[in-house]
């Protein structure tokens, strides 16, 4: 049974009735719930990796790092991670970027519009450029750059950074002007992402670590420079703040606030910021600070932003080693969701959420929420970051967007051995096209893959019935995924 879409009918009256809408549908989550896990081999040959739960569905590579090395010898470091496009600007949509997730990591491109496999995906930050260590977070930004960072931060490290390609789409090999945001305080990044209003989310990627906001004093700034030469950066405050989910604490909900770590110029805050010996501040000492009281998570990893249809939004993260009672035999990991509106946080999914393929909770089948992203009609996909080449890709159904899942659903199931999935993308430009990795396989060899969602044929007996019944209908799909 397909249980994502109301009826053949009704998907084909949709696009009759409201041509703008249909150009916005997706045909992604039109799919049966997968059940059972992959059994990953040595070597399938990778050029193929997931399950796919719909004959409507299909994939291909559209990039691979043997190719790149064997076409420039170390050109590329491997462990490709979370995928952005060029959202605005010329040619949008045209190109992917990825950082390289190593200890000599660099950024790639990948042009969707060269139809020549072997020019296609060019490095254009060389691997260990100002000694950046592993490249993770991935988003384009409001003025047309490209921003990553590294998911490396301790006590006495040097990383931790944030920075900026400036000429992404137009750098040649090795051409990317890599500028490094010194205002954003140091911590282990993943997710990056912007609201409506340009406000900045980024996470500290520890057991205990913060979800943070840096507001700039230019949010309307037309370049990075002038965004990131003054602002100011908070620590999300769950009520009275100062929680940890640990192994077995129970989910960090309510009402929150934000709490400045820095001053409005990105400063040292008195008594709050920790400064560094490069003059950059420590993002995880400051968020500790008994006059910040920071919510510390349990391995925060990537967020997301759900617009709403009154025109609110949603602030979606992964917390991926909480757990509920400290046995991962039973699931681990949660997903919530933040209304930027009203700055209230809720449990968005975990390991009870309902699994549409069964009825009963989803157990130890959903675990390690990692990657998160959104497709063209706001559905939520939940990427799974498990050992082994076991893991899977949900889609979470919020049928109300109440910022609470009344179910998940195995989506794609991953069956390379080694393998970890990493940055699903939907193309904002065609909703029926989408990007995933997958790195570090047995194989050695890391890929992009492109997923397709082909309509599904409609009955010409559909052109049957009457038009007042196809409004009818179109209505109800409508409302269904408002």
């Amino acid at each position: 049974m397909k249980v994502f879409k109301l009826t053949l009918i009704a998907a084909t009256v949709a696009s009759l009735a409201s041509p703008l809408a249909a150009q916005a549908a997706t045909e992604f989550d039109n799919f049966t719930p997968q059940i059972g896990d992959t059994t990953p081999a040595v070597n399938p040959g990778s050029a193929t990796p997931y399950r796919l739960p719909s004959p409507n569905f299909s994939q291909v590579t559209i990039a691979d790092r043997a190719t790149q090395n064997t076409l420039v010898p170390g050109s590329n470091s491997g462990n490709w991670d979370m995928i952005a496009a060029n959202e605005t600007g010329p040619d949008a949509g045209r190109y992917l970027f990825m950082p390289f997730e190593t200890g000599s990591a660099g950024v790639q491109r990948i042009d969707l519009w060269d139809t020549n496999y072997n020019t296609r995906t060019t490095t254009i930050v060389a691997p260990g450029t100002k000694g950046f260590v592993s490249g993770d977070a991935s988003t384009w930004t409001p003025w047309g750059g490209y921003l990553t960072a590294e998911e490396s931060w301790g006590a006495g490290s040097s990383k931790g950074r944030l920075f900026e390609i400036d000429n992404a789409t137009t750098a040649t090999a090795n051409g990317g002007n890599f500028v490094q945001r010194t205002i954003l305080p140091r911590v282990s990044h993943e997710g990056l992402a912007f609201d409506k209003s340009n406000n900045l989310y980024f996470v500290d990627e520890l057991n205990g670590g913060s979800i943070y906001k840096y507001t700039s004093a230019n949010p309307l700034a037309i370049n990075g420079n002038d965004f990131f030469s003054a602002g100011q950066t908070f620590a999300l405050k769950v009520q009275a703040g100062g929680q940890f989910e640990g192994t077995s604490g129970a989910a960090i909900t309510g009402t929150s606030t934000w709490e400045a770590i820095t001053d409005v110029n990105g400063g040292v805050l008195a008594g709050i910021s920790t400064l560094l010996g490069d003059g950059t501040i420590d993002g995880r000492v400051s968020a500790d600070s008994t006059l910040v009281k920071g919510t510390g998570y349990n391995r925060p990893e990537d967020l997301e932003i759900q617009n709403l249809a009154d025109g609110n939004q949603f602030l979606y993260f992964t917390t991926t080693d909480s757990d509920n009672d400290g046995n991962t035999a039973n699931g681990r990991g949660r997903v919530y969701s933040y209304n930027i509106g009203s700055s209230e946080v809720k449990l968005f999914a975990d390991s009870n959420t309902k699994d549409a393929a069964t009825g009963l909770a989803a157990g130890s089948a959903f675990k390690n929420p990692d990657n998160l992203a959104i497709d063209a009609e706001g559905n939520i996909y939940i990427v799974e970051d498990q050992d082994g080449g076991v893991e899977d890709v949900w889609f979470a159904l919020d049928a109300n967007r109440d910022g609470v899942a009344e179910s998940v659903s195995k989506w794609i199931s991953l069956t390379t051995a080694g393998a970890e999935s990493t940055g699903l993308y939907f193309d904002k430009f065609n909703p029926n096209k989408a990007y995933i990795n997958v790195q570090h396989p047995a194989d050695g060899i890391d890929r992009t893959i492109e997923l397709t969602a082909a309509p599904v044929p409609v009955p010409g007996a559909v052109w049957l019935f009457g038009s007042a019944l196809m409004g009818f209908l179109g209505f109800s799909r409508r409302n269904k995924k408002a």
